[in-house]
C-alpha cells in the first residue's frame, strides 16, 4: 500500500520537474566549481589571465541552466503569465531597472566595449573590470592620480552601460601622459632652470624611449588616429595670483609617474633656491658697497 502511494506520488508531473530542476542546479554547480578550479590552475600554471575565461564559463553555464529550466517549466510559466496578464504593466514598471540591466548585459556581449581586465570609467567610477553578470559589472577601483588600486570594489548596474558614457582606459595601464605643474614666486629668471630641467627630463625619457615609441604606434594603429607627441615638453605661464607656473608633460610608464614627477620637482626647487640665494647674496654685497661709498 505504501509502495503504491509512493509510485502514484512520484508519477506527479510537477514533482518530476522539481526533481529534475534541483538535479540540474546541483549538476551545474558541481560542473562550474570543477571547471573554475581547472581554469584557475591552468591560468596560474601558464601565467595567463584566467578571470575572463572563468567569467565566460560561469555565465554560459548559468544561461544554459536557466534555458533548460524555462523549457522544462514552459507550460506552467505560460499559465502563470496568462493569470498575471492584468498585472503585467505593473510588473514591468516595477522591474524596469532589472530589465534594463538584462538588456545592458546583452549589449555588453554584442558590442564588447571592454573586456575582463580592462580599465574603464563609468560616470565618476574608474576601475579594472574583474567580473560581469546579468545585473552588474564588478570593478577594482583605480586612482588615476597614482594609477594604483585603492582596495575598494565598485559595482556598476548594467543599465548604466546604456545610459552613461563608458570610457575604456586600458591604454593607460602601461603608459600615460603625466601632466603636472610647478608653481613658484617670480623672483628670478627661471629660463636657465627650465633649460636644465629639459635636459634631466630627456635623460629620464631616454631610459624607456624605444618602448614608449612602440606603445605609441600600437595605440595609433588600434585607434586609427595620430597620437600625441611623447617627447617631454615644458610650458611657462602665470596664474591669477601672478605666480609663475611651469607645466610639464611627459609620456612615461605609469609606475614611474610619481617617481619622475618628484625627481623633477625636487631638482627644480633646488635650482630655484640656489638662484634665489645667489641673487640675495649679490643684493647684500651691493648694499654693503653702497653703504661703504
Amino acid at each position: 500500500m505504501l509502495v503504491d502511494q509512493l509510485i502514484v506520488y512520484l508519477e506527479n508531473t510537477n514533482l518530476q520537474k522539481t526533481i529534475i530542476s534541483v538535479s540540474l542546479i546541483i549538476l551545474v554547480g558541481v560542473i562550474n566549481s570543477i571547471l573554475k578550479r581547472v581554469l584557475v590552475d591552468r591560468g596560474k600554471k601558464l601565467n595567463k589571465n584566467y578571470r575572463s575565461q572563468v567569467n565566460t564559463s560561469n555565465n554560459s553555464l548559468n544561461i544554459s541552466l536557466v534555458f533548460f529550466i524555462l523549457v522544462l517549466w514552459s507550460s506552467e510559466i505560460q499559465q502563470f503569465a496568462l493569470s498575471l496578464a492584468a498585472f503585467m504593466f505593473a510588473i514591468v514598471f516595477a522591474t524596469k531597472e532589472f530589465i534594463q540591466c538584462f538588456i545592458g548585459y546583452f549589449y555588453y556581449l554584442s558590442a564588447r566595449p571592454f573586456r575582463i581586465g580592462d580599465w574603464i570609467q563609468v560616470q565618476d567610477g574608474v576601475g579594472e573590470v574583474i567580473g560581469s553578470d546579468w545585473t552588474k559589472i564588478t570593478m577594482l577601483e583605480v586612482d588615476l592620480q597614482s594609477n594604483s588600486y585603492t582596495g575598494k570594489h565598485l559595482f556598476v548596474p548594467n543599465n548604466q552601460l546604456l545610459l552613461k558614457t563608458v570610457k575604456n582606459l586600458n591604454f593607460l595601464r602601461r603608459y600615460s601622459m603625466n601632466h603636472f605643474t610647478i608653481t613658484c614666486e617670480p623672483l628670478i629668471d627661471i629660463n636657465p632652470i627650465i633649460d636644465k630641467l629639459e635636459i634631466s627630463a630627456q635623460e629620464y625619457f631616454e631610459d624607456f624611449a624605444d618602448v614608449a615609441e612602440r606603445y605609441k604606434k600600437f595605440i595609433e594603429k588600434r585607434m586609427d588616429i595620430d597620437f600625441i607627441s611623447i617627447e617631454p615638453s615644458f610650458h611657462v605661464h602665470t596664474n591669477q595670483f601672478a605666480k609663475i607656473c611651469i607645466t610639464i608633460d611627459l609620456f612615461c610608464p605609469v609606475e614611474l609617474n610619481l617617481k619622475i614627477q618628484q625627481a623633477i620637482t625636487k631638482e627644480f626647487f633646488c635650482l630655484w633656491h640656489q638662484s634665489v640665494g645667489q641673487k640675495g647674496n649679490v643684493a647684500a654685497i651691493e648694499e654693503i658697497n653702497v653703504l661703504t661709498d
